[in-house]
């Protein structure tokens, strides 16, 4: 139950504050014990940028955990500020991001690169937002540029995970077997059609990923690629104290040659944020009106940008991120869309379900029983991530494209994008576009020759 009480038909009350919503549970909104036991699992995937943070930024693993806490704070914010999304990172963009921060040594001139790039997707967000324009400079994108932005990074995600030295090489048989079981059952169309007609799976597919990591976890265990984890007692306590000498304010910010360095890196990372932005929206205003009109969802792409650009802010000075602060975390919110379409007994609000998530996850790392055990696996869940969302990226690209030539400009770009990093694949990509999409003529009686 909550203080105040929705009238159907009506928006969930809410205390107005500027452009934001401010909305509390039990106050605003009633707690959602299905997405509360969902986040007691799904934390990990979090957790899953600690060994980024230590093999990109050099960070140990005290400060790397630390470091997710302020990620946490990040992950609440939405839903309190009036923004009905589950957040996650810019997941797609993080493949880009980790051939940009390859350039730089781990430590003060990898964290200040970090900065600079985190900072310059914050001014984006904020700017697009404020001025209301974001939508108006992401339609001149051509389709085929952001085709191959979306390409380029599904590939470099799957390159990623499948070099030498990787992490499903490492541990073929546990990340393996976990992605198949995490493929059939959030993309399968037998596994689709068993919900409608079978209890248990019905009940399986409202925990998303969390079936997977728990097969992956337990077959890592007994054949060995992974260790029985030490489970400690108590409450975890974040090293904050001395994560100070790991951010800007110790180690010094980026100078302006950093800056120029990012801004391809931060350009792409926006450019597949919007994407998620528009896919956020279809997604929560699909459910809402076909299955709920007892509730008035409002979904301003400007407050997204705004929260979102405020969030990678607060990353920026208090914990460079490499998977930045994104607006919606796809494979949760489609399984709490989900539930929310099964009516208002099942789900009160899109904001219980989506607020109860990451509070639940908050929750969930001071629970230091929980963190020590899942701290073995931690490769399992980003490596579910990562597959996952290549896989993703990949389909959303095709759906860019409208023709063959399309598809020739965004493959060529993906490529030199995944080998080679955000600034050639993009420069590429442009000019590929220029030369081979613009309908230029040498002269007025010089026809540009239609395509076969």
């Amino acid at each position: 139950m909550s203080l105040y009480r929705r009238v159907d038909g009506e928006e969930q009350p809410f205390w107005p504050l500027g452009p934001f919503k401010i909305r509390l549970p039990f106050i605003h909104y009633r707690w959602e014990w299905v997405e509360f036991i969902q986040a007691l699992i799904l934390f990990v995937v979090s957790l899953a940028m600690i060994p980024l943070l230590e093999k990109y930024l050099g960070l140990p693993y005290e400060i790397a955990l630390a470091y997710v806490f302020i990620c946490g704070i990040g992950f609440m914010m939405p839903a309190f500020l009036g923004t009905p999304m589950v957040p996650g990172w810019i997941t797609p963009a993080i493949p880009v991001v980790l051939l940009y921060l390859g350039q730089f040594t781990p430590g003060p001139e990898a964290i200040k690169a970090l900065v600079a790039l985190q900072l310059l997707v914050a001014a984006i967000f904020l700017f697009l937002g404020l001025t209301r324009l974001s939508s108006k400079v992401v339609a001149k994108v051509p389709d085929s540029i952001k085709a191959g932005i979306l390409l380029g990074a599904g590939v470099a995600a799957y390159m990623g995970e499948l070099k030498m030295g990787g992490r499903i090489p490492k541990t073929p048989i546990a990340i393996g077997l976990g992605s198949l079981v995490c493929f059939y059952m959030l993309f399968s169309l037998s596994f689709s059609r068993m919900k409608t007609e079978n209890r248990l799976a019905k009940l399986l597919g409202k925990y998303g990923m969390v079936p997977a990591m728990i097969v992956a976890i337990v077959i890592g265990m007994l054949v060995n690629e992974y260790p029985v984890p030490d489970i400690q007692w108590g409450i975890t306590m974040p090293a904050f104290r001395e994560m100070w000498d790991y951010l800007p304010f110790s180690v010094g910010f980026p100078d302006a040659n950093m800056f120029m360095k990012a801004i391809p890196t931060a350009i792409i990372a926006y450019i597949i944020a919007f994407g998620d932005v528009i896919v956020g929206t279809v997604l929560v205003k699909a459910s809402c009106e076909e299955s709920r009109p007892d509730e008035h969802v409002d979904i301003d792409t400007d407050r997204i940008h705004i929260v979102t650009g405020i969030r990678n802010v607060i990353h920026s000075f208090f914990a460079p991120y490499p998977g930045l602060a994104g607006p919606i975390w796809t494979a949760v919110t489609a399984t709490v869309a989900d539930r929310y379409r099964q009516g208002r007994t099942a789900m009160d609000s899109m904001f219980s379900g989506a607020g109860t998530f990451w509070i639940s996850g908050f929750i969930a790392l001071f629970i230091l029983p929980l963190v020590s055990f899942f701290k073995p696996f931690l490769p399992i869940g980003l490596s579910l991530t990562m597959v996952v969302t290549g896989y993703l990226c990949i389909i959303t690209a095709f759906k860019q494209i409208k023709e063959p030539l399309q598809l020739g400009v965004a493959g060529t770009m993906a490529v030199v994008l995944a080998v080679h990093g955000a600034a050639w694949g993009l420069g590429v990509g442009v000019v590929l576009h220029i030369f081979l999409e613009s309908r230029l003529s040498i002269s007025k009686n010089v026809e540009v020759p239609a395509e076969n």
